[in-house]
């Protein structure tokens, strides 16, 4: 990619940044459940990218973490192996791999877990940042190509995007389409790295090889691992469950949306066990359990309700008879 500076103070948004969170916040809403860490990566990323003033002494400088393979390897600049993933070098190129990261991070973390989201996040940024350094010094060793790839600047994220494409494929059917094109899901990555090298210019060939290479180490690791316990994994969930505990205790709490007033909810969900309410079957009024008729409705108490009884039940009651009964109950409210 080409080599820039940032300014001080950070970076002006042209528009894409609030279409960019519009959509993230649309996509959210409509999930059960939302990812955070996939919030989390988006977050940082783009934060990195606007350098608020209050943060300006502590990010560093996208001058200071270029991944370039000739310093990182000089230096052991640890800086510029790890931190160059979150930076971008414009607007577009920031929007552009974030919607990539929301897609393919929604599908990932909430198929996997966040655990193990995390974990599989700090496998591949190390081992394709280590990759695509591998690749570029075999090239200068064997071939000479020293200025092309040895000594070239880049910043992105879409390294480990690619990784997380090849694991995204290995979950997906036969076939997939990459820029409507329908290819074999093996070679969708592969299918993806030539047609942007070819139509984008100033991207990181290597950087994206090095993605995909990941992906595939990632996949092999994962399968050797299968029969034993990943301690990676398991100190990843213990530090993520410790720190989403507020956040899943609130975010239950709201989801837990009452719809009318009183002491109970119509057609709600709690995710967990109430032994202190008790659901009407006739208008799947939530009851308190030292009711023995429906607040609602009128109706008694059977044997079988419960607070889990599902919604989409066949009542016996006629409507009008529901009706009659609610209009009788509040009728001198």
């Amino acid at each position: 990619m080409d080599r820039g500076g940032r300014k001080r103070g950070g970076s002006i948004s042209r528009g894409m940044l609030p279409l960019l969170a519009l959509h993230a916040v649309t996509e959210y809403c409509r999930l059960d459940r939302k990812p955070p860490l996939t919030a989390g990566l988006m977050a940082a990323n783009t934060i990195v990218y606007l350098r608020p003033e209050f943060l300006d002494h502590i990010i560093p400088y996208i001058d200071e973490v270029w991944f370039n393979p000739h310093l990182v390897l000089k230096y052991k600049d640890l800086k510029r192996f790890l931190l160059s993933p979150f930076y971008h070098i414009n607007e577009s190129h920031l929007v552009y791999n974030m919607l990539s990261l929301l897609w393919k991070g929604i599908q990932l973390e909430t198929s996997m877990g966040t655990a193990e989201f995390a974990s599989m996040i700090a496998v591949l940024v190390p081992m394709s940042q280590g990759i695509t350094l591998l690749l570029s010094k075999l090239l200068l060793l064997f071939f000479d190509y020293d200025t092309p790839y040895y000594r070239e600047y880049a910043v992105g994220f879409s390294g480990v995007l690619f990784a997380m494409k090849v694991i995204l494929n290995a979950q997906s059917g036969p076939y997939t389409y990459v820029n409507g094109l329908m290819v074999p899901t093996r070679y969708a990555a592969w299918a993806e790295l030539i047609l942007i090298q070819m139509f984008v210019p100033g991207v990181s060939f290597l950087g994206h090889l090095g993605g995909i290479l990941a992906g595939l180490g990632y996949l092999h690791l994962k399968s050797s691992l299968s029969g034993s316990s990943n301690p990676l994994i398991k100190l990843v969930r213990g530090l993520v469950g410790a720190v989403s505990f507020p956040f899943k205790y609130l975010w239950g709490i709201g989801s837990y949306r009452r719809r009318v007033h009183g002491r109970g909810a119509v057609g709600g969900r709690w995710a967990g066990n109430r032994s202190d309410t008790w659901r009407c079957q006739a208008c799947t009024f939530d009851n308190s359990g030292l009711l023995t008729f429906c607040e609602m409705c009128g109706t008694g108490r059977s044997q079988d309700s419960s607070f889990h009884t599902p919604t989409s039940e066949v009542h016996d009651i006629a409507l009008e008879e529901l009706r009659r009964r609610r209009v009788q109950r509040f009728g001198g409210l």
